[in-house]
């Protein structure tokens, strides 16, 4: 599948994808000792591997930067194996996807905040992931968000309509 062909998803390479993520994953939980399940999905366009299991905090870290890291290092696992770039999604513990629902709260709330004020608001530093489910929440509104600075203190500002 060519990088301009977006219309068309191999799953089975996505799938491909996730097994290596979740071997490498499942080799650093053992050599950590930590108890945890592992799941692969594919969502869109990228694969999905999540531990579930009990006292994985560790693993996230303080605003997931453990967590963070351990994707790229999954992502390069992945690389080595594949020789493709991916763009695998770890999830630890059920993070991201509690993260999601308060960024895209957050989102709404200050997309209303901006519509009631008309003056442009910016958020604190976010990761990539982060700053993405805060432009869907603020364009669903009706509004437009920019990501402005230089990672790793990139933010998001939200602008009046």
């Amino acid at each position: 599948m060519s990088q301009t062909d977006t219309t068309e998803v191999d799953v089975q390479a996505l799938e491909q994808e996730g097994e290596i993520a979740a071997d490498y994953i499942e080799g650093l939980l053992d050599i950590g000792d930590y108890d945890g399940d592992i799941d692969m999905d594919v969502e869109g366009e990228r694969a999905v591997v999540a531990v579930v299991g009990a006292s994985l905090d560790e693993l996230v870290g303080k605003r997931g930067e453990v967590l963070e890291a351990l994707q790229e290092l999954t992502r390069l696992a992945v690389h080595r194996k594949t020789g493709n770039r991916s763009r695998l999604m770890l999830d630890i513990g059920g993070y991201r996807e509690r993260r999601r629902a308060e960024l895209t709260k957050l989102g709404q709330d200050v997309a209303d905040e901006v519509k009631q004020s008309g003056t442009p608001k910016p958020l604190a530093p976010m990761t990539p992931f982060e700053r993405k489910i805060v432009h869907d929440a603020v364009a669903a509104v009706g509004l437009r968000s920019e990501s402005e600075g230089e990672e790793p203190e990139r933010y998001v500002v939200v602008y009046p309509s």
